[in-house]
This record gives C-alpha cells, sequence and structure tokens, in this order.
C-alpha cells in the first residue's frame, strides 16, 4: 500500500499523541472481560449493543443506553458515528451551561464538544468495551476532519482488541498501516467490520482494497461463521435511500461494490452477514427489502438505529411495518453458539423517559429531559402513533 504525504504526516501526528499521553491511552486501551451466564467463547450465547447519532440529547440518552446495556450484560458497545452536531450547538450542551450560568461560545463549543461526548457518553459505559466508529459530523467541513478524529480518538481506536488484530492481520501478510478510522476485530467466530463513509467519497480505493482483502480471508476462513458489518451511512438503495450512501455518486457506486461482496459471501462461502447504519434518526428494520435488490442479487439483512439522541425524522415511504420514530434506543444483538444455530438476532430496546438515571436528570432537570423526547424531532405529526 502506498501512502501519501499527508498520510504519513497524519501518522506522526497520531505517534506524537500517543507517546505524550501513554497513562490516558493505557488507562482506556484495556480489554475487559465481561463474564456470566450470558458471555464467554466457550459457546454459550452472548450479547452486545449499538446505537449511533447521539448528537443533540445524547448526554441524556447515552447513560441510559449505558445502564440497559449493563443489564443486559452486554460484551461491548459499538458506536455508529455522530458524536456530536459540529454544525450547531447540542442542546445539551446548551442546557448544561445555562444551568451553569455561563455563556457557551461558538469556539468554546467546538473544543470542548469532542471532550463533552467523551465524559458524559464513553464515560457511563464504565467498564464495558466501547467500540467508536466515524460519522459525517465528524468531518464537517471548516470545522472538523477526519485527521483530528484519529488523533482525539486514538485511545478507543487503538484499544487492545484492534490493536492486537492489526498485529495479527500483519503477521499473516496484511499490511495494515497506521490508525484509520476502519477497522475490524474477530471474535469467537465473528469477524466485527467497521467501514468508514463519513464524507462524500467513501468508500476510496484503500478502504476497498482493505475490504475486499477482509472479504478473502473470512471466505476461506473456517472458524469464522458471522461478519457483521456496521458503518454510519446506510450503504445503496436502502428502504432509507434518500439519506443513505446514495447520496453522492462515489458513495453510490463504492457501496454497491461492498453489498455485492458481502452477498457474495453470502450466498458463495455460506456465512451470516449482517449489516448495521444508523445516519437516519430512526429505527428500521430488513432496510434492503427493496426492489432494487430483489432485482439485484438479493437481500442481506439490514438495519438502521440512529437513535441516541439525535434529533428524530420523519420515517420515508415504504419504511416497512416494524420501523419507529420519534423513539431514543439501542439495537441489542444476541449472540447464538456457531453449531447451534449460527446466527445473531436483533433486537430493538426503547429507552424511556423513565429509565433516564436520576443522577441524569438532576443534573439537566426534569424540564430539559421532557423536551429531549417530546420535542426534539421534526416528525411530530408521528408522535401520537409512537405513545409520545
Amino acid at each position: 500500500m502506498k501512502f501519501s504525504m499527508r498520510t504519513i504526516t497524519n501518522t506522526l501526528a497520531i505517534s506524537v499523541l500517543l507517546a505524550a499521553f501513554p497513562f490516558s491511552v493505557a488507562q482506556n486501551n484495556s480489554s475487559v472481560s465481561r463474564t456470566g451466564p450470558n458471555h464467554g467463547s466457550d459457546g454459550r450465547t452472548w450479547h452486545f449493543a449499538t446505537a449511533g447519532d447521539s448528537r443533540n440529547c445524547g448526554d441524556v440518552i447515552m447513560p441510559a443506553i449505558a445502564q440497559a446495556a449493563d443489564r443486559d450484560n452486554a460484551r461491548f458497545y459499538w458506536h455508529l458515528g455522530d458524536l456530536r452536531a459540529i454544525y450547531d450547538f447540542d442542546e445539551d450542551m446548551l442546557q448544561a451551561a445555562k444551568i451553569r450560568s455561563q455563556h457557551l461560545s461558538i469556539s468554546a463549543y467546538e473544543r470542548s464538544a469532542w471532550d463533552d461526548f467523551t465524559k458524559n457518553q464513553v464515560g457511563p459505559f464504565g467498564e464495558i468495551p466501547f467500540f467508536l466508529g466515524i460519522g459525517n459530523h465528524e468531518t464537517v467541513a471548516g470545522l472538523k476532519t477526519r485527521e483530528q478524529f484519529l488523533i482525539q480518538f486514538a485511545d478507543l481506536l487503538d484499544r487492545k482488541e484492534l490493536h492486537e488484530q492489526r498485529a495479527r492481520d500483519a503477521n499473516s501478510g496484511t499490511v495494515e498501516g497506521p490508525l484509520r478510522a476502519y477497522f475490524h476485530w474477530t471474535t469467537d467466530g465473528i469477524d466485527l467490520i467497521y467501514l468508514d463513509n463519513a464524507t462524500a467519497d467513501q468508500f476510496d480505493a484503500d478502504q476497498l482494497k482493505w475490504f475486499a482483502d477482509r472479504m478473502a480471508n473470512d471466505a476461506k476462513d473456517e472458524s469464522l461463521g458471522i461478519v457483521v458489518v456496521g458503518m454510519h451511512k446506510a450503504l445503496p438503495y436502502s428502504r432509507s435511500q434518500g439519506h443513505s450512501m446514495n447520496e453522492s455518486p462515489e458513495g453510490e457506486a463504492s457501496g454497491r461494490l461492498v453489498y455485492e461482496q458481502l452477498l457474495k459471501l453470502q450466498n458463495e462461502a455460506h456465512k451470516k452477514v449482517y449489516v448495521l447504519a444508523s445516519h437516519s434518526h430512526f429505527y428500521m428494520e430488513d432496510i434492503f427489502d427493496t426492489p432494487y435488490w430483489h432485482s439485484n442479487g438479493g437481500v442481506l439483512p439490514g438495519w438502521i438505529v440512529g437513535t441516541a439522541g439525535a434529533h428524530r425524522y420523519p420515517l420515508p415511504e415504504a419504511s416497512g411495518p416494524n420501523a419507529k420514530t420519534n423513539v431514543y434506543g439501542y439495537l441489542l444483538a444476541t449472540v447464538n453458539p456457531l453449531d447451534s444455530p449460527g446466527m445473531i438476532q436483533f433486537q430493538f430496546k426503547e429507552i424511556k423517559e423513565i429509565d433516564i438515571p436520576q443522577s441524569v436528570v438532576s443534573s439537566y432537570t426534569d424540564q430539559f429531559v421532557r423536551w429531549c423526547f417530546a420535542e426534539n424531532t421534526d416528525a411530530k405529526s408521528a408522535a401520537a402513533s409512537a405513545g409520545q
């Protein structure tokens, strides 16, 4: 793989950061083993939790997701991107400043937004390992860049599982190169892959090559029976086509290539394949059950779960019978042993106002928590049917 001068410069910057802050990285880089009746690599069922889009009211919702994931004995939490709004103030940060009788300036917001995410959204997960994906709000033009994201969150992107996976891949002949916003790790017969489609030019040639290598390896690796691919924007031609990789010609073309490779892995290598995304601020399942994919190869199991605090959207037409808006929550994955029956079951777990931890309510006030549930939406016409 060839590296540009820009890539080399960014890699050196990350290396300098890691060297400068060894203690903070080490503290967050440990691999935590969550054991119990629903955990283990000995063939027993286990769980993980996932959702994306935690801007706007994420500091209220994410602690409740963390609490619920702990009750579910989730092995890890997987964030699918969009941490803070960046292009405008997050309402939860404005509320926190208001309670402190402080004015939150634009410059202060931009400086502190990602630190706020780490403190108020990652922090509540405690010992639950946190895997972080990039979204388009981490690359808002003129405000944030992919390189800044890599530096800010180097400890999460280089956590022990991911670091060791890159080392194993390098030993097998796959040159992993520098820290990137796309990654994978394997556990209990599953390859968990995060793809970076945060900007309109993605997936680029380097990422497509990396992904093709992953698919070739997974196809021949008999120890891997399941592949779960997470990303921010849904692959093209989903039920949420208007807000997906169809947003750009490059995204549409490269996303179609990725979908076709996953379909081949499912149909020819007989692996179980699941595709997760957020970007759209609602819950939707069977997202690739569309006329396009019925006519162009077949349907992959897919979900959109952009429900971790962001301003909610109206559902698009033909969204399916089980789609939900004006809800917050996460997707709980139940991983069954590979030999019985070798699959993952997904269930949407809603977070209601009563589920918000009292410490969060006390910090932000009852009125603001109510606002997050009643007013943080463009889908008010659907509120009655959603029970809000």
